[in-house]
């Protein structure tokens, strides 16, 4: 049990956390533009799928964000 002069700290400071958030969202970026591409009728061959945005782009974004990550989860806290 803590004691009342005992405070409670996060493994990671406020600026690397506000980061990791940054990363999670260029993560999420990049799967929903990776997403879609796809026809209504599975018969039905689409082009869409190889476009640009999703076969290069997205995965670029999501790796960016997955380096995002881990650069802000290394990076040494300013003290205040």
């Amino acid at each position: 049990m803590l004691d009342e002069k005992q405070n409670f700290q996060f493994a990671v400071g406020k600026e690397n956390l506000i980061h990791i958030l940054i990363g999670v969202g260029l993560v999420a970026l990049g799967f929903i533009l990776m997403s879609g591409g796809g026809s209504d009728d599975p018969a039905l061959y689409s082009e869409k799928i190889f476009s640009f945005r999703r076969i290069t782009l997205a995965p670029v974004i999501c790796m960016a964000g997955f380096l995002w990550i881990l650069v802000a989860i290394m990076k040494k806290p300013r003290h205040e």
